[in-house]
């Protein structure tokens, strides 16, 4: 905190003294009892400053005094984030203390990633290109702190430039400028690299010792591209180890011992594993060991970084002495930290020359013993690395009484580790490593890694790699008698009772010292003893299934003991789905044969590699045999996620197909239905349940006004014969039976729609008729469908364009009545006759209007429907049939022609509204008209019969293309 008191004098004091608010500032934070008051005050402060610094008369000496304070509000935690602007912008003003202050605070304020860096950038630029050098390094320290990897191609050019800078304080910090660019993107400043080469070799050594730090990452990363400055490196070190730099660079007497020590780091990289270059140190390495101080910390650093470069490079005997008599010092004193150092350098020496640690055994033992923590855990490091099969026993026993002592989880942890490790590598005898795992196992408890358990289950599997079978089964059987004996003990780790399970299951009967049932008992009390543990459980149960499948196998009998029998019962009765399994296992396994179960679980085949069959080629016969019986073949799972159907999905409905999740294949093709022969009485019932209409869209409504508004023009068009259809859109009228229905076809004159209709017959084929009823039931309704669909029922373009642009109807000449009679085929002559009535535009909200208010009659769409969906029918009928006339019969729809003349079925529905196109005739009559149309009787077709039962299954169905029931495509398709 007095550090801080004298910041803050220091930086509030300037040409025009310093402030008795800032000082009382830094003089009641001092003085805060409790992290609570000294929060109040801080945001005190903050208010303060949140009225104050957004003055605009505050004057520039003040506002360098908040930006100060708030310096002091962000180190003690607080948010001064409303102040950042204020920072950047005193970095634009041209005064020198101020600009110094504004590039202390954003370097203090900002990262290299916050928003505000791109309004200093253009700042930092103008001031690296300045005449004051004082401004230039005050860039620099911007540079090095707020460039980040995207704006470092705009300051880069300017930094290079200024490593020629005659001042050398400039030249200084450009090179750690550079460094800083390579640390953020090496790639940026690659082609820059040996203007770290030329500043080794400034005049200045502090432009030296600056370039010695970016050098040292060089060579970290590459150092045999550097093995030319190995001379270089020796001389520059000799010079400063002779007092050749000046006084000011010395600390506590020492030249220079900062330069020494990241040189002394960069000969140890060069000289790794290199003779030839190790040669040219070995000189200046020994000067520095025989003239350092060892009386100063500093001094002490040096030799220990001598050391370390000793340990380093290739080995000499005369270096390696004067290492040892210096660590020897080390451990000899009373600092716990030149003890630790002493520690450290001899685990570094210890790998070129084991006998230096005889020579300080005495040393490492009290190290041992001692109360400072940090330092017996050095220790333990250096015995580790000193381990050899002579002195295992003892460091593994230190080992194992520290790790009981410590309740460092972590530490004990790692301790473990070690314990196994050197106990694997240099175990004296089978017997004492599994007394030492069985220690390790007891007190580090589930702190053991399950891999050191693995490890363990995996060494006395394999033995110790020999090929000795005496040795390993010793190891097992010494195994299973330590387990055996160590089973009654409470409260053993989990961990461990897992590998006693697993080498009592595997060896407890190999030996034949101990029998079946004696083994299964005690795996039975484990079982029970550690209920609550279902791992522990699994592998007693498993352990279990291997004993017994051994005594099948070696064709004794099994006795299976009461306890084992009620652990196995109560496991089949388990919610663990896991331990359940095992137990319906080891009751399917006893019941196998003996030679069954030696191909199964063979005996001592845990370290065996298994081969795994992924193409599972074994039941290729089971298979061929059931596709045979007529078994559904397997289905590949790309194809069960329905991705091999999902683009046949996507053309019709890409929304429906991903909401249809669980839909994995295409629809199946549609059977032909049998031939249906309708009376009108058959589908009396059908009209009953026609579903309701929904509301129509804005273009059927235009459509339909359109309709209204032609036939108040006059025209006279077709009705079909609604007699004894009951009305679904309109007010109800009436519903008759099917004799009703016969005789309303006898009366030449019921007016139901308003308009004069007779009887007539038609020429359909009964498989058009077969086709369309089989495809109308897989049709759904969506917007592109009934746009579709509008263009499928509409009639021909020209008819629709004048529509859509006369609203009035001229009279059709014999032409036009000829050219739309054409596809009209009917073998009887038919007289209709029509009236023209002139309703008034339909409203579409009004369900229950009136019967007299209807708009003209549209072609039937089942006779267009089914025309298009097979044409084929009237492929060998003529063109021409009998007279002109001006418009054609209405049965003569139900079919027609792909030739000239026919109408012209539009596929695309994008612009072709369905009631549109329900409400145009094909052809159009002149009002008052009677129109007769006599046919040719050589044209074979259906008889009258026929026709009329087509006609009435159509008025049963409810299908009436008028203003009454304008919901025509949905009534269908519905």
């Amino acid at each position: 905190m007095e550090q801080l008191k004298t910041l803050g004098r220091e930086l509030a004091m300037g040409s025009h003294g310093q402030s008795k608010e800032f000082l009382d500032l830094i003089k009641s934070i001092g003085e805060a009892r409790s992290k609570a008051e000294e929060d109040r005050i801080v945001l005190r402060e903050i208010e303060t400053l949140k009225r104050r610094i957004n003055d605009a008369d505050t004057p520039k000496r003040k506002m360098k005094e908040y930006i100060i304070r708030l310096l002091y509000v962000e180190m003690l935690g607080h948010d001064a984030s409303f102040g950042y602007i204020h920072a950047v912008k005193m970095t634009h003003d041209d005064a020198l203390l101020l600009k110094r202050t504004g590039y202390l605070a954003v370097t203090l304020f900002l990262s290299d990633d916050h928003d505000l860096i791109i309004l200093i950038v253009n700042t930092i630029q103008k001031d690296l290109a300045s005449d004051n050098y004082l401004v230039v390094c005050a860039a620099l320290n911007a540079v090095c702190r707020l460039i980040n990897e995207e704006t470092i191609p705009a300051v880069l050019p300017r930094v290079v430039d200024l490593l020629n800078h005659p001042k050398d304080a400039v030249r200084k910090k450009a090179v750690m400028a550079l460094h800083r660019f390579y640390q953020k993107s090496p790639s940026s400043v690659s082609h820059l690299l040996t203007n770290f080469r030329k500043r080794l070799c400034d005049n200045d050594p502090g432009v030296m010792g600056a370039s010695l730090c970016p050098l040292f990452n060089l060579v970290s990363d590459d150092a045999n591209s550097y093995k030319d400055l190995v001379v270089s490196f020796v001389n520059i070190l000799k010079q400063v180890a002779e007092h050749r730099l000046p006084k000011t660079y010395d600390y506590h007497q020492m030249p220079a011992p900062f330069i020494q020590i990241k040189m002394l780091k960069i000969l140890a990289l060069l000289g790794s594993g290199d003779k030839q270059a190790s040669g040219h140190m070995y000189t200046v390495l020994g000067d520095i060991i025989r003239k350092s101080d060892s009386m100063t910390n500093i001094g002490n650093a040096v030799l220990y970084e001598c050391i370390c470069c000793v340990a380093s490079i290739y080995p000499n005997p005369k270096l390696l002495e004067a290492a040892a008599d210096v660590i020897a010092k080390f451990l000899k004193s009373d600092s716990h930290n030149l003890k630790y150092m002493g520690i450290d350098a001899l685990g570094r020496l210890i790998k070129l020359s084991p006998q230096i640690a005889e020579q300080h055994q005495l040393a490492v033992i009290d190290c041992l013993e001692d109360p400072d923590d940090s330092l017996k855990r050095k220790t333990f490091e250096l015995l580790y690395k000193m381990t050899k099969s002579s002195n295992v026993e003892v460091i593994v026993d230190r080992m194992i009484d520290y790790m009981i002592s410590i309740s460092d989880d972590h530490y004990k942890t790692y301790i473990a580790s070690r314990c196994v490790e050197l106990a694997e590598q240099f175990a004296p005898s089978n017997h004492w490593f599994i007394q030492t795992m069985n220690k390790v196992f007891e007190h580090a408890g589930d702190l053991v890694n399950v891999k050191v358990a693995h490890n363990l289950m995996r060494l006395i599997a394999e033995g110790f790699g020999e090929d000795d079978d005496a040795a390993d089964s010793q190891l097992r059987s010494s195994a299973v008698e330590s387990y055996l004996r160590i089973i009654g003990e409470p409260k053993l780790p989990s961990v461990f009772l897992q590998v006693i399970c697993w080498v009592l299951g595997e060896y407890g009967t190999a030996d034949g010292k101990y029998s079946a049932s004696y083994i299964s008992g005690k795996l039975c009390d484990i079982a029970e003893a550690y209920s609550n543990d279902e791992n522990v459980k699994a592998y007693a149960i498993s352990a279990l299934m291997k004993i017994y499948a051994f005594e099948v196998a070696a064709r004794r009998k099994v006795d299976i003991l009461p306890e084992c029998q009620s652990l196995i019962e109560e496991l089949l009765a388990s919610h663990s789905t896991d331990l359940q399994q095992r137990a319906y296992e080891l009751q399917a396994l006893i019941g196998l044969g003996a030679q069954a179960i030696e191909t199964i679980m063979p005996r001592d085949a845990s370290c065996e590699d298994i081969e795994v069959d992924n193409n599972l080629s074994f039941l290729d016969g089971y298979v061929r045999q059931s596709l045979e019986r007529g078994a559904q073949a397997y289905i590949p799972e790309d194809e069960r996620t329905g991705m091999g159907n999902m683009n046949n999905f996507r053309s019709q409905d890409h929304n429906e197909s991903l909401q249809h999740g669980l839909r994995f294949e295409a629809y199946e093709v549609p059977k032909a239905p049998m031939q249906l022969k309708a009376t009108p009485a058959s589908f009396a019932s059908s009209a009953d349940i026609v579903p309701v209409p929904e509301v129509l869209s804005t273009r059927e409504t235009h459509h339909i006004s359109s309709a209204g508004s032609t036939s108040e023009a006059g025209s006279s068009e077709l009705k079909l014969r609604l007699d004894g259809v009951q009305k679904k859109w309109g007010r109800p009228t009436y519903s008759s039976s099917a004799s009703s229905a016969s005789d309303s076809y006898s009366t030449s004159q019921k007016s139901t729609n308003g308009a004069a209709q007779v009887d007539g017959a038609t020429a359909v084929n009964s498989k058009v008729r077969d086709s369309y009823d089989s495809r109308k039931t897989q049709v759904e309704i969506n917007p592109e469908k009934q746009k579709l669909a509008a263009s499928l029922f509409g009639g021909s373009t020209k008819t629709e364009k004048r529509l859509s642009t006369g609203h009035k109807v001229p009279k059709s000449n014999a032409a036009d009545g000829a050219q739309g009679s054409k596809a009209a085929v009917v073998p009887n002559e038919v007289a209709v006759e029509k009236t023209i009535h002139q309703p008034p535009p339909p409203d579409l909200l009004d369900l229950g209007e009136s019967a007299d208010t209807t708009a003209p009659a549209s072609v039937d769409p089942f006779q267009q429907l089914e025309g298009l969906y097979d044409p084929s029918i009237n492929s060998g009928i003529g063109h021409n049939v009998g007279a002109t006339t001006n418009a054609p019969d209405i049965m003569g729809l139900y079919s027609e022609s792909t030739g000239s003349g026919g109408y012209s079925i539009p596929v695309s529905g994008n612009n072709v509204n369905l009631l549109s196109e329900l409400s145009n005739p094909a052809v159009k009559a002149t009002s008052g008209e009677t129109i007769t149309t006599p046919l040719p009787q050589s044209i074979k077709g259906p008889n009258a019969k026929d026709s009329l039962d087509k006609d009435a299954l159509v008025r049963q169905m409810g299908v009436n293309p008028s203003s009454q029931n304008p919901n025509l495509f949905s009534d269908l398709l519905g």
